[in-house]
């Protein structure tokens, strides 16, 4: 997944020129908090947000080039960069949104911390089932089958309790990935838990095909 396609394309953009009090209006009828200060072409030459609004007006400046970030100072991504780019960069600066430049430097997109949760949250209700059919279409020559068996043998080891491939199956059909990250304790253990059965599913395999 790319940048280009979390961003929101929807941004309002102001110019240096721009009076401070007419961008107030403009954020609040968009309901947006931050905007790219753009030249005549387009391309991003600051940075301004609601709260340096609220530094100018309470100081009487009176257009966005006083109270605008310079380019220096402003974290932003390329459009084609990886998606995961703009999450880690959002989350480390501790920023609600950043710019979204083309390779030519023009702004052609703001993402926000919004639009990276709504994201998120549309991955975290994919059916675990949709995983393991991917993971089952990666391993070559393994059944489906095969594959439940491996993964109740590893729950079992993992939690104590005996299930079987059947009611394995039926429980991933009925859980999406954020539940089953829930319930492992984390992503990490759930990707290790995923490994492991991958692992013993081959192992399995090439034991068979030794007999």
């Amino acid at each position: 997944m790319k940048v280009k396609e979390i961003m929101d394309k929807e941004f309002i953009a102001v110019s240096p020129e721009d009076r401070v009090v007419d961008v107030s209006l403009k954020m609040e009828e968009t309901r947006k908090f931050t905007t790219p200060v753009v030249d005549g072409d387009g391309k991003l030459v600051g940075w301004v947000t609601s709260f340096d609004v609220m530094r100018g007006l309470r100081d009487g400046l009176e257009r966005v080039s006083d109270i605008m970030q310079p380019p220096e100072r402003i974290v932003h991504v390329n459009e084609n960069d990886p998606a995961r780019l703009a999450v880690l960069e959002t989350a480390h600066h501790k920023l609600v949104s950043i710019p979204v430049l083309d390779d030519s430097g023009r702004v052609v997109g703001v993402v926000r911390s919004f639009d990276i949760v709504e994201t998120l949250s549309q991955l975290y209700e994919i059916k675990v089932s949709k995983i393991f059919e991917a993971m089952n279409g990666e391993l070559k020559g393994v059944s489906w089958d095969e594959l439940m068996e491996a993964a109740a043998i590893i729950t079992r080891r993992r939690t104590g309790k005996r299930i079987k491939p059947k009611e394995y199956e039926e429980r991933i059909r009925n859980s999406t990935f954020g539940e089953a990250i829930w319930a492992t304790g984390g992503l990490e253990k759930f990707f290790v838990g995923l490994i492991a059965i991958g692992e013993l599913v081959i192992a399995r395999k090439i034991a068979r095909a030794r007999k």
